[in-house]
Parts: C-alpha cells; structure tokens; sequence
C-alpha cells in the first residue's frame, strides 16, 4: 500500500507510526476497563491509572504523527494547459468498490451519534444524573459535529478529500477511551471531540463522490451511499447495543471505535484522493493514474483565458443553510418532544409509540425512493418535494394540533425529513466549485448540527416551547428556503461538474439575487 502523501520521504512513515500510537494509547485504557467486570465495569469515582495517562499522551503524539503524514505533496508548478477529467465514463469495479467503501464509512460515522441514546440510560445510572444534567452529554456532542463539519470542510478544500478522511478516522480510535473515563465530565468533553470527528467525515464523503463518480450515475449514488451509511449506522449502533451491552454495559459502545476506526483506516488504500483536487494542485500525472482506475480519461486542453471566479448566490447559500437548520429542529426537538405532547393530550403511551413506529416504517424508503427520483426526474426537483412535504406534516400539526395528530401526519414528516437529508447534502456538493466544495457542504452539515444544538440549548434551559407553534415555525423556515432555491437553485442532474462550475449558472443566480 503507497504513503498517504506521495512525493514526502518519511510520510507514510509518520502516518502509520501515528496511527500505532493512537491504537496503543487507546488499548492502554483497556486494563482499567477490565479490572472492574466484577463490579458491572463501573468505573465512577475510580482515580486514572498510570497506563491511562500515558495513554492519552501517545494518542496526541499519534494524532499529531498521523497529522504530519497526511499533509499534502509540495504543489506542483501548473503546467501551461488547461485540463479535467472526462465524465463520460461507464461504472466499473472501481466505482462500485468506492462506493462501497464509503457506505462503510458512514457506517461507522453513523453509529458515533447514534449510539448517544444507548448509553444514557446506563451512563445516567452510573454517574447518578438528573435528566437535565445528562442532556449535556448530547449537546456536547451535537456541538462537535457542529465543529468538525467547519473545520473538516475547510481541511477538505486545504489538504485534500482523501487525508481529512483519515484523518477523521484516526480521531475515531482516540476518542474510544471515551469508555473508560471516570467521570461524567471527562466523558463529555471526549464525546465534544468524537463528533468533531464524526461531524468532519460525513461533508467530505459527498464531496469525493460527487468529484469521481460520472456525470450520469452521480446523483443517485450520492443519495444511495448517504442513506445506506445513515440506515446502517443506526442498525449497528442498536445491533452492538442489544449484543454487547448485557456483557459489557454500556461503556463497550465506545469502545468499539477502536476496532471500526482500525477498519476504515486497512482500507484506506481503496480511497483514492479526488483527481479534481490533484488537478487543481498541479498533480496532473497523479490525476491521470487515479482517473485510469475509474476508466476515465484526462482531457487536457490549450490555455485559456482566465474566467472569472464563480459567484454563489448570497439568497441560494442562505437558503441551503435555512433547510439544514429546519432538519436540525425537526430531528432533535420537533420529533423529540412530539411523543410527550402526544401522551399529555391523552393518548396512551402505547398508542403513542406505536404510532411513531408505523409512521418511521412509512419513512424506510424515504431514501430508496429519493435515489430513483433524484437520478431519474430532477435533482432540484426532489429536494423541493421534501422541503414541500415536510412543511406540510409540520403546518399541519401546527394547525390541528398534536391532540388529532394521525398517522399520515407523523409519516408526512418523518419522510419528508429523511429524504430532505438524504437530498440536501448531494446537492450541496454538486452545486458548489471544487475549490469550495468542502467547506460549503461541510457549512450546510454543521447547519443540520446547529438546529439540534439549538433544541437542545432550549431544554437545557428548561424552556421548552409548545409544540404547535414551534412547527409553524420550522415549517415557514422551510417554505422560505424552498421558494430561494427554487428561484435560485440550478439543475444538477446528470451535468458536468465543469459546466456547473464554469460560473454560467452561478454568476446568473448571483446577478439575479443582486
């Protein structure tokens, strides 16, 4: 397997020393966690051991090792020519195995937040925490999400799609001694720093694939491989629960990163970095020799004149944002606090749940369904029809009220929303320029964090808002955003990413917002 940063001596080097000395300093946690299995691997009040102090020390060194060997090669003098990779390109091995590659990525990317909700209940026992207080434990973790989507989008753009994913990756494995802190707030602070690590890999995901993928197979890869990462994670993350759980309590849920991170990281070798990133760095050879692996060609051209940089739409930015945030509401506070309203207007607790789990079955096929419809109709289109059908499940429980609250409501919003984030990120990625694909999908993705930090924030304060007004309010959030991008949106679907970044569509959507 060639050095994470081709063309620097001694860089695989100080990858693979960094990532050995990350797995080391998480495994010399392990000795205190198994010291307590007679006691229920309760560790509270316990006083760290010298293997866990020295144990976070290699995990900084590693991380800032793996760091070094992930920086970029020295830029390349541009040659005199203009060149891009072809898109016409039919799907092959390399293609699919790509893709596959990344669903587990997400995979593991997923169960982090997902896995919030399995240890709480056992984490409020062992440190003895009111509700209010474990709250912080989600937002801390909301709030890292939040940061890495910023700061990996930038990475991304800096250093490189391939290294920001590995890097994310090794963070993985450090933030695994998160199961073996002693205090609840040790345990917060690592979960802050575990979703920065989760929060930084979902953006640059979709920015790789929208920059390999061909023209015609982009869409509906990006919508399939986001929703099969999302689906899976949630299944691993309660499949891990149900097996591991009863043996080992709840502190083995973050544990496992050290294993699923150490996965992601053997196959690193079957993610290339982005050929629009090399190109644009001067790697012009390196971009021929990725590309020849997805059976794409490069096509280099005569020198031509400098266009002018494409300009996004300041209305088409905000309304992207304005439709990650209504996710962020609607997921974290909207759908969190529907079933205590149901119950306080009088319906049982079963008739409540099981309400909820018919509608969320209603809303497994969201993604599917937006896959065929994204590649097959419009991509524009399909992020509209989720805006329009979330909205309406939320005016409509606005209106009526949760007390006749039916099904097709809570389905209606459930679905609406699944496929709104399943939409909402791809089209981010295709739109935006490559020089600023990263951070702008990553800005989109710490806007659905910020939605739930901001929900959170309400119950930390102990305001939380009646529920009908609040979904008036995320519903007339999200009619906004989906009038701005449907005056100011382009169609993505089966375009060169040459065309949409030429600056034709952008400039018109610019001067039209001016």
């Amino acid at each position: 397997m060639s050095g994470p940063a081709p063309g620097r001596r001694y860089a695989a080097l100080a990858f693979w020393f960094g990532c050995g000395a990350v797995t080391a300093g998480a495994l010399l946690h392990l000795p205190m966690f198994l010291m307590a299995r007679h006691n229920g691997y309760l560790l509270a009040g316990m006083p760290m051991d010298a293997g866990m102090l020295w144990g976070m020390a290699l995990i900084v060194l590693g991380v800032g090792a793996a760091g070094y060997g992930l920086l970029p090669a020295a830029r390349e003098p541009i040659a005199p020519v203009t060149a891009r990779p072809s898109e016409d390109a039919p799907l092959n091995r390399a293609h699919l195995l790509l893709m596959a590659v990344l669903v587990a990525a997400l995979v593991v990317d997923v169960m982090k937040p997902a896995s919030l909700g399995f240890v709480l209940p056992g984490m409020r026992a062992e440190y003895g925490l009111s509700k209010s207080m474990a709250a912080w434990l989600p937002f801390s973790a909301l709030s890292g999400t939040f940061a890495g989507s910023l700061a990996w989008g930038m990475l991304a753009d800096l250093y490189g799609r391939r290294a920001s994913i590995l890097l994310s990756t090794i963070l993985f494995v450090g933030t695994s001694i998160c199961g073996a802190m002693p205090s609840f707030a040790w345990n917060a602070g690592m979960c802050f720093l575990m979703g920065a690590a989760a929060g930084g890999l979902l953006p640059v995901v979709y920015a790789l694939l929208a920059e390999t993928m061909p023209a015609r197979h982009r869409g509906w890869a990006l919508v399939l491989v986001g929703g099969l990462g999302a689906a899976g994670g949630y299944v691993a993350a309660s499949a891990g629960s149900a097996l591991l759980q009863p043996l080992f309590g709840w502190r083995i849920m973050w544990f496992l990163n050290v294993p699923t991170g150490l996965l992601l990281v053997l196959l690193s070798g079957l993610i290339p970095e982005s050929p629009r990133f090399m190109i644009a760095a001067g790697r012009i050879e390196a971009a021929r020799a990725v590309l020849a692996r997805f059976g794409a060609a490069l096509i280099v051209e005569a020198p031509r004149a400098a266009a002018p940089a494409p300009r996004m739409s300041g209305a088409l930015g905000v309304a992207l944002t304005a439709a990650g945030l209504a996710w962020g509401l609607i997921t974290f506070g909207v759908l969190l606090w529907l079933p205590a309203e149901l119950v306080a207007a009088g319906h049982p607790i079963a008739a409540t749940s099981r309400l909820l789990a018919q509608s969320a079955l209603l809303a497994l096929p969201a993604s599917a369904v937006s896959a065929v419809l994204y590649a097959r109709w419009q991509a524009k289109g399909t992020l509209l029809a989720a805006l329009a059908v979330t909205a309406a499940g939320l005016a409509g429980l606005a209106l009526l009220g949760p007390e006749t609250a039916p099904i097709l409501l809570a389905a209606a919003i459930l679905v609406g929303s699944n496929s709104l984030l399943a939409t909402l990120l791809p089209y981010t990625a295709e739109l935006f320029p490559a020089a600023m694909r990263g951070r702008a999908t990553g800005w989109v993705s710490g806007a659905t964090k910020s939605g739930g930090i901001l929900a959170q924030g309400f119950g930390l304060a102990g305001v939380l808002p009646a529920i009908a007004p609040a979904a008036g309010l995320v519903a007339l959030l999200l009619a906004g955003a989906g009038v701005l991008i449907w005056r100011f949106g382009a169609e993505t679907r089966g375009r060169r990413l040459e065309d949409l970044e030429s600056g034709a569509v952008l400039e018109a959507a610019a001067i039209a917002a001016e």
